[in-house]
């Protein structure tokens, strides 16, 4: 039943795909310029002849359909192309960028998870008290505010003032870490000391919005007649939370974790750029404004990568989480 699921997942995901590289290649190249327009605005080209061979080289000559169905194919092959910019291949610019990238979203998640999900215990089981309304207070300020003021706010609080963390970057520039298990680990507390902010800057967002669906969740989940009868066979109230209602509760948290993806790695483009994080967020924006469109495509394709993956591994848990769903599916 599992290879199954996991089959099916992956071939609804090949058009979903598809759809992705044409909308995307299409909306790209409806832009005004290419890179050779900027290329010679900057004055790095003005050869006229040599531009016309770059055309070419680059299969910019051709219909749009041939380039179109040209990427298609490389893309079959696993290939992203070739980054004009950083006269690399796409793929080898993308990994190089992706791990600082990575370490960020899976840490923000985790923090997003970790404090959302407990809040929202929290005010469902201390439902209209003053811990209710702080949090529901806390949860509407985090989603209201927007990412890069609430990073300026953090760095301002506890980089500048209380001098406790690192203003930006991902390592200390020149720190010698020395060699062996003891370099590698303070190598690490350094990573993460300068992790800190962004995570919590780019984590707090999407904490408020499960704070909120799973207190939400909690509090109808309360209603059901399995916790009455776990209340009922004398299960301390602990218990019955832990063990009973918080698996159930969960399921609109794990769906909303798979959908949102995708928007924290957008969100994380612009944590990035506020800390000076070096991951795919400033590859993007800068081959944006110099017309570097294989990198652009490379991203958005990788993206919606993440997203196929990330909504696959949901639709495990939910196996794991909900018994009735295996059954179903089965």
């Amino acid at each position: 039943m599992l290879i199954r699921l996991i089959l099916r997942r992956l071939l609804q995901a090949v058009p979903l795909l598809l759809g992705v590289v044409v909308l995307n290649f299409f909306l790209i190249h409806s832009v005004p310029g290419s890179f050779l327009d900027v290329m010679t605005a900057d004055q790095q080209v003005t050869d006229p002849a040599l531009i016309e061979r770059l055309r070419v080289l680059y299969g910019m000559d051709q219909p749009l359909w041939q380039q179109l169905l040209h990427y298609i194919g490389s893309i079959a092959q696993l290939d992203l192309g070739y980054s004009y910019r950083h006269n690399e291949p796409v793929i080898d610019v993308i990994v190089e960028h992706l791990p600082a990238t990575l370490v960020l979203m899976l840490t923000s998640i985790a923090v997003a998870v970790i404090v959302g999900v407990g809040a929202g215990i929290v005010a469902a089981v201390k439902v209209n008290t003053w811990w209710d309304t702080v949090v529901s207070a806390a949860a509407v300020l985090c989603f209201a505010a927007p990412s890069f003021w609430l990073g300026i706010m953090l760095i301002i609080l506890f980089a500048v003032r209380l001098d406790w963390l690192p203003v930006g970057g991902m390592t200390t520039i020149g720190a010698d870490y020395g060699a062996g298990l003891a370099g590698y680990w303070h190598a690490s507390l350094d990573v993460g000391r300068h992790l800190v902010l962004p995570a919590v800057t780019l984590g707090l967002f999407y904490a408020a919005t499960y704070a909120r669906v799973m207190r939400a969740s909690m509090l109808e989940v309360h209603r059901l007649d399995f916790v009455r009868t776990a209340y009922a066979k004398g299960l301390t109230r602990a218990r019955v939370v832990f063990s009973h209602m918080v698996r159930n509760a969960m399921l609109p948290v794990v769906t909303l974790l798979g959908i949102q993806l995708g928007a924290v790695l957008g969100g994380s483009i612009v944590v990035e750029a506020v800390f000076s994080w070096p991951g795919i967020g400033g590859v993007l924006f800068d081959s944006v404004t110099s017309r570097n469109y294989p990198i652009v495509l490379g991203i958005l394709v990788l993206s919606s990568l993440l997203v196929v993956i990330a909504n696959l591994l949901v639709d495990l848990l939910y196996l794991r989480l909900d018994p009735r769903i295996r059954t179903e599916a089965s």
